[in-house]
């Protein structure tokens, strides 16, 4: 699935950011905020994915 495949990028990629933000560099903790609304906007295409993938099976 594509959409899952693009979510998984992205929690990925967020990973040495996400370290360098707990260790405090104001400007990696943004780029994670950045990076974790993308995260939302993926993970909700992965469940519209999976929604419209029921809806066909079903009906």
């Amino acid at each position: 699935m594509e959409a899952y495949e693009r979510l998984r990028q992205l929690v990925e990629s967020a990973a040495d950011d996400v370290n360098k933000a707990v260790g405090g560099n104001k400007a990696a903790g943004t780029r994670v905020r950045k990076t974790m609304q993308d995260v939302k906007a993926a993970a909700q295409e992965v469940r519209k994915s999976i929604l419209e993938s029921r809806a066909s099976t079903e009906g």
